[in-house]
């Protein structure tokens, strides 16, 4: 998988890695049980600060995508707490709904963007 990180945009590293390795595992190009390259691997790969690769790793354990072992590393592994993952969803939905009803977005085009994106991870 090729992790690419924009260092002009507004969002932090740490979150842009988070986001590139759930959308990994969305899109089938990560797998369950498979590692995920050494901090200080990553961390040369895309060229940042181990500490930063450290953090989105970090996240990704307290999120149940990950789980971190001293032997193995960072691996792959699915918390599936499905009632944890929809009241989460539902937080951040209603931040990015209230979002596109203050900029006229309709549910019409919301639900085909839904729709769109859902696609991409059937």
């Amino acid at each position: 998988m090729l992790i690419e990180v924009d260092f002009n945009s507004d969002e932090a590293i740490y979150i842009q890695l988070r986001n590139q390795i759930i959308m990994g595992i969305a899109t089938s190009m990560l797998h369950e049980g498979e590692s995920l390259p050494s901090v200080r691997q990553m961390a040369d790969m895309i060229g940042v600060n181990m500490h930063t690769v450290n953090k989105a790793y970090t996240v990704l354990k307290q999120e149940g995508f990950i789980q971190l072992d001293r032997r193995k590393g960072a691996v792959i592994q699915l918390d599936i707490d499905k009632i944890r993952a929809l009241e989460d969803m539902k937080e951040k939905l209603k931040i990015l709904l209230a979002t596109g009803c203050c900029k006229s977005i309709s549910r019409e085009e919301v639900h085909g963007l839904v729709d769109e994106i859902f696609d991409e991870y059937i």
